[in-house]
């Protein structure tokens, strides 16, 4: 006899197989032609996942676009804007020299990028051509970044990045709404380089590898990315502190990301004594009650900051006088430990050629 919980499970896993079956026919109409992709004139770079969730799509791009600043390039960065509170279909949240919008108006994560690259445009909108097509009427680019875009086929893109966390090898079982995968594994075929994330655990690599093996044969070249605490910043002032200041101290965490148990392993390793955290949904709103209640709860722990991610940071800031100095974001930093050469040439030189082909 089956229990409750396995029937609600049963049924799902049945509402599953439409969601799946979609996703394929979707992908090969458009791989067959008959839906057709839209090219920009420019080099085009995408970066995605399989699954619902944080797979650290964010601080990858932050890391490419510094690449590509880094080597002479004008980047643009093209992202949805999800749980924006702006209506308007194309919003330019940077012009490469100022933030022109909130971080609520932007979205939480391209206010983020735009934030830790400001040499970079940023904008946000649904149809993701739409918004490349304005931007390149506005301003001179090289390169286009597409935030979260596996999964947005309308748009050609000439290098397509998988990322795929190396620590949620069950979020690659179930589609949705049973489980957590947007589309089936096969879909990994399509990536011209998987990236396994938060991969500093070789078993964890090896687990998600084979996972991935068993679906796509063969796998496209691979690498390896490691996230790492570099420090914490203060959300008033945006003053950096190096890792040495951080050790010991007394900190209650809170978050609203889609990994929670990433960050608080993050921030154990700068050394801090956790005594409290408060994990909120993936992209929360704070609001002055959310401050009032989690200084409160700093008060009677006895904790000497309130630690938080910069996600969750370009929120809380504009509730924050500069005199509330008990309020810290870590700050990350984003190590490929395998495969970086093949990715830079993928990505760096691959736009070098592709600026040239546009402009012939």
């Amino acid at each position: 006899m089956l229990t409750p919980g396995t029937q609600v499970r049963w049924w799902l896993q049945w509402a599953a197989v439409p969601y799946g079956l979609l996703s394929l026919f979707r992908a090969a109409l458009y791989r067959r032609g008959w839906l057709a992709q839209r090219k920009l004139p420019v080099f085009v770079v995408s970066v995605g996942n399989l699954t619902v969730g944080g797979t650290g799509k964010t601080p990858l791009v932050i890391l490419l676009a510094e690449w590509l600043l880094a080597s002479g390039k004008r980047v643009a960065i093209l992202s949805r804007g999800y749980r924006r509170t702006g209506s308007a279909p194309m919003l330019l949240v940077s012009n490469g020299d100022q933030l022109l919008v909130t971080a609520d108006e932007a979205g939480d994560e391209p206010y983020l990028m735009a934030q830790r690259c400001p040499k970079a445009i940023v904008a946000v909108g649904a149809d993701r051509y739409a918004v490349g097509r304005w931007i390149l009427g506005k301003f001179s680019v090289d390169c286009v970044l597409l935030d979260d875009g596996f999964q947005h086929l309308a748009l050609h893109r000439d290098v397509n990045l998988l990322l795929i966390d190396a620590t949620d090898v069950r979020g690659l079982q179930a589609v949705l709404p049973a489980g957590r995968l947007r589309e089936f594994p096969r879909a990994a075929a399509r990536a011209s380089m998987i990236l396994i994330t938060r991969a500093d655990d070789p078993d964890s690599v090896g687990r998600v590898m084979a996972r991935l093996g068993s679906a796509v044969s063969p796998l496209p070249p691979t690498a390896r990315v490691v996230f790492v605490a570099e420090g914490l910043v203060s959300v008033p002032t945006g003053r950096l502190q190096p890792r040495e200041w951080c050790r010991g101290k007394k900190v209650i965490l809170c978050s609203g990301i889609g990994h929670a148990a990433s960050f608080r392993a993050l921030a154990e390793t700068l050394g801090l004594h956790v005594l409290d955290e408060h994990v909120f949904a993936d992209h929360y709103r704070y609001g002055p009650r959310d401050v009032r209640k989690l200084q409160d709860r700093a008060t009677e722990l006895g904790s000497e900051l309130v630690v938080t991610t910069e996600k969750d940071a370009t929120k809380l800031s504009a509730l924050l006088e500069p005199t509330n100095d008990e309020w810290w974001a870590l700050r990350l930093a984003t190590c490929i430990s395998a495969g970086e050469d093949q990715l830079r040439r993928l990505v760096v030189n691959g736009s070098q050629i592709g600026s040239r082909e546009a402009c012939a």
